[in-house]
């Protein structure tokens, strides 16, 4: 019963932490931390010390697979020099680096005991960074190289951290260490493919979403435990098992049993991850009693542990930049189509906070070590430093050095013209089937789509303060759903319809409802996204130069000249504000609107589209 209130009480905490930090816009790792260590020390809180295997086997699975099934394999395997540079070099030169600082400052520490307790901070941990990073908006290129990074750098530490134990044991040769330390690298990734592959099979004879669902559960701790029994890498199987069956997921689940695993382990993250950091947090006072029994002084201690975490900072930023300039030599970004400045690379060096994979990781060191209380202490100075420290100036140097956030204009401009080219792949296939409608359906069917391409569109409105036709209809339905709702609710009230019917008419007009509150929301955030560039300043001279023209207006007979001199279709038009020219979109098969302007550098287009004003800047990459 007292494990069952204190479960309880910590996820109360967690979420009123949580919730607390929203409130404040703070980060809520650090809060939770702050939480943590205060409650270490009222009289009310028990001693809570976590044990290795309750973190390796109970957060570290499920947070690595959570993490991988939303990590994109494609941008993965874009950066995936950029990744093995950072998950794997790093951690060796972060371990390499503090390790002979630790030994330098305490010579009783030993050569493999410093080796280990710098393989032990070398792994930054990926929920921390990125979820400050999304909070304030980084560059996806970072998000995505923090990411990759941290779902490599655990199994590199933990190998790494392995091996220099097993060196301070009598009798091991090099050799025996180098074997291990390899099948424990491609071991992983060979039986976590092995392990996506029998995944894979079973999930295309399930359809039912609450079986999926089950498969998905037992899967990260399936693959890390036969992983760990092989004596290989259980890091390595469950990313390689979580990224390829995300990368799958549109082929081998329904679309029921994607978005319930989508809900299902965004909960489940969002527990342990803020579980972790409110438990790191309840470690600080018994590590700190623990240290005090030690030879060393304290003067000598905290010495060796301000040490560590500088020289776990700096080596971050040194790797990086000699990394960036001497072997990675980055290309443009996908997004901005430039090169990323050296600033990315700055803020890429800043955002190297440790976490949860740092304690559990200084807890798989034996307890008879010899001074494996100051090795623990310094395991804690550096997570707790580097989280405070970075995560809290983080903000501010991603504003000071302006580092720009994704443009949610320029995402809804990118979602368009893929709807329009997913809506246009859908109609060649209407046209090859062979079907009767005597019924009209086929018409139907084309309006609803050419509504929705037009909705998207129709986002991109820079109309301020009017209510376009979507937001209109979304207001208006949804005043609808909620009477229906109401009435749905009365008839249950009454006892004369079984419940399962019930069951079913709520859950499509919930169904429904979500649909339009997703509009609503990317509404809001289109016009935060114009505010924010009005108060950054992010506007450019060619768009100020060229005022939207009116809309044009609907049956307006506009055409592509070069399309229709070619004997293609186009999908929408554009109009060139320098000299009139109407040329077909990105969408389009030949992008005459692209080519016209890299044949003219005439700098803005206009939506050519019925009731369309927004304009492109193809200098700048900005909207209007």
């Amino acid at each position: 019963m007292e494990i069952a209130l204190f479960l309880v009480a910590l996820v109360v905490v967690v979420l009123a932490g949580t919730a607390l930090a929203e409130r404040f816009d703070v980060p809520a790792p650090l809060l939770l931390i702050l939480v943590g260590v205060v409650g270490t020390f009222l009289p009310f809180v028990p001693e809570v010390r976590l044990e290795a295997e309750v973190v390796l086997l109970g957060f570290l699975p499920p947070l690595l697979y959570a993490a991988a099934l939303q990590t994109s394999l494609v941008d993965f395997n874009a950066n995936r020099r950029s990744i093995l540079l950072l998950s794997v070099g790093l951690v060796l030169f972060t371990a390499l680096g503090v390790g002979a600082v630790v030994h330098w400052l305490v010579p009783v520490i030993s050569w493999p005991l410093s080796f280990a307790i710098g393989a032990v901070v070398a792994p930054p941990d990926a929920v921390a960074a990125t979820a400050i990073g999304r909070r304030i908006g980084l560059p996806r290129r970072i998000v995505t190289i923090l990411e990759g990074e941290s779902l490599l750098n655990d199994a590199t530490a933990l190998v790494s951290l392995r091996t220099a134990l097993a060196a301070t044991l009598v009798g091991v040769e090099f050799v025996d260490v180098g074997r291990d330390f390899l099948w424990a690298s491609v071991g992983g990734a060979l039986l976590g493919f092995a392990v996506f592959v029998v995944v894979a099979k079973v999930r295309k004879l399930v359809t039912d979403p609450l079986m999926d669902t089950a498969i998905s559960l037992v899967t990260p701790f399936a693959a890390y435990l036969l992983a760990e029994e092989l004596h290989s890498s259980g890091v390595i199987s469950v990313v390689v098992t979580g990224l390829l069956l995300g990368h799958k997921a549109p082929v081998i689940q329904t679309a029921q049993s994607r978005i319930a695993e989508r809900i299902n382990w965004r909960t489940i993250a969002f527990l342990l991850e803020n579980t972790v950091f409110l438990l790191i947090g309840l470690q600080a006072r018994w590590i700190l009693e623990g240290v005090a029994d030690s030879e060393l002084s304290p003067g000598r201690i905290a010495l060796v542990c301000g040490a560590a975490l500088l020289t776990t900072v700096v080596l971050r930023m040194v790797w990086v930049f000699a990394t960036r300039y001497a072997l990675v030599r980055p290309g443009p970004d996908p997004d901005s189509g430039q090169k990323p400045p050296w600033q990315y690379t700055f803020v890429l060096g800043w955002a190297g906070m440790r976490g949860v994979v740092t304690l559990a990781a200084a807890f798989v060191i034996p307890e008879d070590t010899p001074q494996r209380e100051v090795l623990l202490l310094i395991a804690f100075t550096v997570v707790a430093g580097t989280l405070f420290i970075q995560g809290l100036s983080l903000p501010w140097v991603a504003r000071t050095l302006r580092v720009p956030s994704p443009d949610p204009l320029d995402d809804a401009l990118a979602r368009a013209s893929v709807l329009q080219q997913a809506s246009k792949a859908g109609f060649k296939e209407l046209e090859h089937m062979e079907t009767e409608d005597p019924h009209g359906v086929l018409d139907q069917i084309r309006q609803r789509v050419e509504q929705r391409n037009f909705a998207a569109w129709e986002r991109l409105s820079t109309t301020a303060g009017q209510e376009s036709p979507s937001d209109l209809y979304a207001r208006v339905r949804l005043a609808m759903i909620n009477a229906e709702r109401e009435r749905v609710l009365e008839i249950r009230s009454t006892g004369t319809v079984a419940s399962d019917v019930i069951r079913d008419v709520l859950v499509v007009l919930d169904v429904e409802e979500s649909m339009l509150d997703a509009a609503v929301g990317d509404a809001e955030e289109l016009e935060e996204g114009r505010n924010a560039r009005l108060v950054r300043g992010d506007t450019c001279a060619h768009l100020d130069e060229s005022p939207a023209q009116p809309p044009t207006e609907v049956g307006a007979d506009l055409v592509c000249a070069k399309c229709v001199e070619a004997g293609v279709h186009w999908v929408s038009l554009r109009r060139c504000l320098t000299c009139g020219d109407i040329a077909c979109c990105d969408s389009s098969p030949f992008r005459h609107a692209t080519e016209h302007f890299h044949e003219t550098t005439h700098p803005v287009m206009q939506s050519a589209q019925p009731g369309e004003d927004w304009r492109w800047c193809y200098v700048h990459h900005l909207t209007g």
